[in-house]
């Protein structure tokens, strides 16, 4: 399609959902598998399956002529990106370290931006079997069924996840609450208040475009809100692509923790 023609997002989900299955089926082929592996810069792993699910979904996402930028955690920058106005922002393998560990807790994720917000989005899990769905305006589901973030407001006993640093210092200013499971994959963190399973997921500092984009539309059309601890959206591609803390949770609860983050003894999570 070319780069000026409106995107359909529903159509464009469908799509994506086709190529996200793919390249999930590539990974979990060689899940488990004896594969080469290395460090790259800021001590994070990377691995052949990144690399060659990386490359799949370019070839499958940017075929055709459609001019549609590119941003991957597993590419190269190219800033040209800063003036498109569809984006598509990937990360291969959300969370590599579990995939190198034989752990179950890592996705391929995969959103197309306009204009700095996500319009489309999957997050799949195929160690799980789970496939997460969102456009704009037409909500989210998870293997075809809809899915919605809970309800309330308050923090008592509820299910959150995070990093262990932050979640004591909250543990200081909540009432008490169940801590979940962290989750490797941030992008499927994120995806479990969109369905539900958790009422709250915190992101630390220094999470980037492709952890958070497609998790970000799907909790928020699950009913929920995906915001830095000051409020407002996360806008996507800027030229460094780092966010902040972040938190995710139904939009009552959401509100009440962005009240709490205001207390000073949280100011240095």
């Amino acid at each position: 399609m070319p780069a000026t023609e409106v995107v359909d997002p529903a159509r464009t989900a469908a799509r994506l959902a086709a190529c996200v299955r793919e390249a999930g089926a590539l990974a979990l082929s060689m899940f488990g598998t004896p594969i080469n592996s290395w460090t790259k810069a800021g001590s994070s792993p990377v691995c052949e399956a990144d690399i060659a699910v990386d490359r799949l979904l370019r070839e499958r996402l940017t075929s055709e002529g459609s001019g549609l930028a590119w941003l991957s955690e597993e590419s190269t920058d190219d800033l040209a990106r800063l003036a498109a106005r569809y984006l598509w922002i990937v990360d291969p393998i959300d969370g590599t370290r579990a995939y190198l560990a034989g752990l179950p807790d890592w996705s391929v994720s995969a959103a197309l931006v306009e204009n700095g917000r996500p319009i489309a989005a999957c997050v799949y899990a195929p160690a799980t079997e789970e496939l997460f769905i969102a456009a704009a305006d037409k909500g989210a589901t998870c293997n075809g069924a809809a899915i919605s973030t809970t309800g309330g407001v308050s923090l008592a006993h509820a299910r959150i996840a995070g990093p262990k640093r932050c979640l004591d210092r909250l543990a200081a200013v909540a009432p008490p609450f169940t801590v979940m499971s962290r989750v490797h994959s941030l992008a499927l963190r994120l995806a479990r208040v969109a369905q539900g399973a958790y009422d709250v997921a915190i992101a630390g500092v220094d999470s980037y475009d492709w952890d958070l984009a497609a998790a970000d539309l799907l909790v928020h059309e699950a009913g929920g809100s995906v915001t830095p601890i000051g409020g407002g959206l996360v806008t996507y591609n800027l030229p460094v692509p780092r966010h902040g803390m972040l938190v995710a949770a139904g939009r009552d609860r959401h509100a009440a923790l962005l009240e709490l983050f205001r207390d000073e003894r949280l100011a240095s999570s």
